[in-house]
């Protein structure tokens, strides 16, 4: 990794729904004379000291970079779709909620997006392979090819990794952007304790592939991507081009069970626990007794009844062309008998 990007942990970013992609390779190629829309986060915790590198390389690789600046009350989405006559592709660098912000705008544009991780967790660079140096995955983008990659919605709100209900939500809503910023996921830690010894389950009905299922659960969550939540795992096989959702639901009846779950839960493994209800689908519905946020991608968006489905290959970024590996399991806590059939 290089010095400027020592540690690069921090909340930031380097400053009809069917999209129309031009997919050829002159419309995907790096080159002399293209133009890149770019951004930085003014809110990155290490984005300074790295900006200055990332830009070097990107304009070193024959891109001519187009500062972003948003107006009062604009969106990520806001300026990309305004601004997308003038550009050939999009760069952001930072946090998982900045890439959300900026969905919207790539999915209608079908603008390719190059990503510099810059972020707390940076989950949807890992789930695709983007190297967690900011200058190598600046060198990602000079030199490579985008590749396809689905999208989730959920009641209209697109997201990248994971919406979850219960939990999750509540942790958004309680980690706020300068705890993120000065502690990083030591911020993470603190709060999830404090909120998970406060959590209580709740009803849910999920709604999938013909059938309708009544849980109590303490958080239900729908996977796009592989990655989640700074070092969490939706299912150890999934990336963000298989077509599919998947979805699980922690039925814990006391919160201290979640401490021998966690190795699991950041495996991908979960499903193989009695106390985890999982699978993998195009289209689920969950419905709660009362209004509950929905979190996508570190953002509460929405609310139950929740709607979800996927857009297959609907993006276009700067990764490598072959999807990392499946995270490897931890033989010494995966469960010795399988879950029983429900």
């Amino acid at each position: 990794m290089s010095d400027c990007c020592d540690g690069v942990t921090g909340e930031g970013l380097l400053s009809g729904l069917e999209p129309q992609l031009n997919t050829s390779a002159a419309g995907a190629r790096i080159g002399a004379g293209r133009k890149a829309l770019f951004a930085v986060n003014p809110k990155a915790r290490q984005g300074d000291g790295c900006a200055r590198a990332v830009r070097a390389i990107l304009e070193a690789g024959g891109l001519s970079l187009i500062d972003l600046d948003l107006s009062d009350g604009e969106s990520f989405s806001d300026v990309i779709r305004r601004r997308a006559g003038e550009c050939d592709l999009i760069v952001l660098g930072g946090g998982d909620g900045t890439l959300n912000g900026a969905v919207r705008g790539l999915y209608d544009t079908g603008l390719p997006l190059g990503v510099i991780p810059l972020g707390t967790a940076n989950d949807f660079a890992r789930t695709v392979g983007i190297p967690a140096d900011p200058e190598a995955a600046a060198r990602l983008i000079v030199d490579g090819q985008p590749r396809l990659v689905d999208v989730g919605e959920v009641n209209g709100h697109l997201f990248l990794n994971v919406a979850s209900i219960g939990f999750s939500a509540d942790l958004a809503r309680e980690l706020t952007g300068a705890a993120k910023k000065k502690w990083g996921k030591l911020g993470y830690a603190i709060t999830a304790a404090r909120i998970l010894a406060q959590s209580r389950l709740f009803t849910a009905y999920i709604e999938h592939d013909g059938t309708i299922e009544t849980v109590r659960t303490l958080q239900a969550s729908v996977g796009n991507g592989r990655h989640y939540g700074g070092g969490m795992t939706v299912a150890q096989d999934a990336t963000a081009d298989d077509g599919t959702l998947d979805f699980y639901s922690l039925e814990v009846d006391h919160w201290w069970k979640l401490l021998l779950l966690l190795p699991s839960l950041r495996e991908g493994t979960q499903g193989r626990w009695s106390e985890v209800r999982t699978f993998r689908t195009t289209d689920v519905v969950i419905n709660t007794r009362k209004p509950r946020a929905v979190n996508t991608d570190g953002e509460l968006t929405t609310w139950t009844p929740a709607t979800f489905r996927i857009h297959p290959a609907a993006l276009r970024v700067y990764a490598p062309a072959t999807p990392p590996a499946p995270v490897p399991s931890s033989r010494r806590f995966a469960p010795r008998t399988p879950k029983p059939p429900r």
